[in-house]
């Protein structure tokens, strides 16, 4: 586990050794294509007159408010580990079509409609956090958010840590089954990962239940072609081996030692649910 840990520790931290001198291009999850729909995530998202945080504010859109994408500007803003374009867009309000333009980070990284209800999942803030192998190190952590909204009524709101840099190089934000828990409607899952080896995925899964949302532990999977990688997954009561009232967390390893030799290694825990909340067995 220790060579698994400083290889990982060793990438991150030359990733973002290379970052503090390159913030050219903005994070793939903030890519809107132009002429298509997409929602605002930010409350009193500012619309400026032009792509700059200095530029006349024209208005400010709430939270699920559409959009139109009418063009993406080549100038990026940073704003803590969240990289973005500016975007030209339309929207309606009343009767009246008005344009401006809005930073990328505000909007939507991805949403979905369910029984009544908008899903709204997207970034939100960076914070300082101590990484928990080596405390003296302060990591800039991505903070997401999934938003339970009706009209523009927010319902619940849960928040969890993401990814950053590269690990935000795409994103995806689904609707799953119930995975046959007890009294959960449906299960929303948010996942952002990169592209390239030796980036880690994050998976989100969040449990829906009586208009309210339950995070469950976050998933991370990372590997380098065929040198190591690391796996997690939750085996669901409608899963293959999954059990009743229960998910079970599965992790599985491997590295390879300077002869080419693997050395695996798992673990697996059970969380028992009630119907209301769950707890590790």
């Amino acid at each position: 586990m220790k060579p698994f840990i400083t290889v990982l520790f060793l990438c991150i931290i030359q990733f973002f050794s290379a970052q503090e001198e390159d913030y050219e291009y903005a994070n793939g999850v903030f890519y809107f294509e132009e002429n298509k729909t997409q929602k605002i995530f930010t409350d009193f998202t500012r619309i400026r007159q032009s792509p700059n945080v200095n530029a006349q504010i024209l208005d400010s859109l709430q939270t699920n408010q559409q959009i139109l994408i009418l063009k993406q500007d080549e100038t990026i803003l940073k704003l803590g580990e969240r990289r973005a374009n500016w975007y030209k867009i339309s929207y309606q309000k009343g009767d009246k079509t008005s344009e401006g333009y809005v930073w990328g980070g505000n909007l939507c990284v991805g949403y979905r409609t369910k029984n009544g209800y908008d899903f709204l999942f997207g970034l939100t803030k960076t914070i300082n956090k101590k990484d928990k192998e080596y405390p003296e190190i302060i990591i800039k952590q991505n903070i997401a958010s999934i938003k339970m909204v009706e009209g523009n009524t927010l319902i619940d709101e849960v928040s969890f840590d993401t990814g950053s840099g590269e690990s935000l190089s795409y994103g995806t934000f689904t609707i799953e089954s119930n995975h046959k828990l007890k009294n959960v409607e449906f299960t929303l899952k948010a996942m952002v990962s990169g592209e390239a080896c030796g980036i880690a995925s994050y998976d989100q899964y969040v449990l829906v239940k009586d208009k309210k949302m339950i995070v469950l532990p976050q998933l991370m999977n990372v590997g380098d072609a065929d040198v190591y990688y690391h796996s997690e997954q939750f085996v669901f009561p409608n899963d293959k081996g999954g059990i009743p009232d229960a998910f079970i967390f599965k992790m599985e390893e491997m590295e390879k030692d300077e002869k080419e030799r693997e050395k695996k290694k798992n673990a697996s825990k059970t969380y028992l649910w009630n119907g209301d909340s769950y707890r590790l067995k």
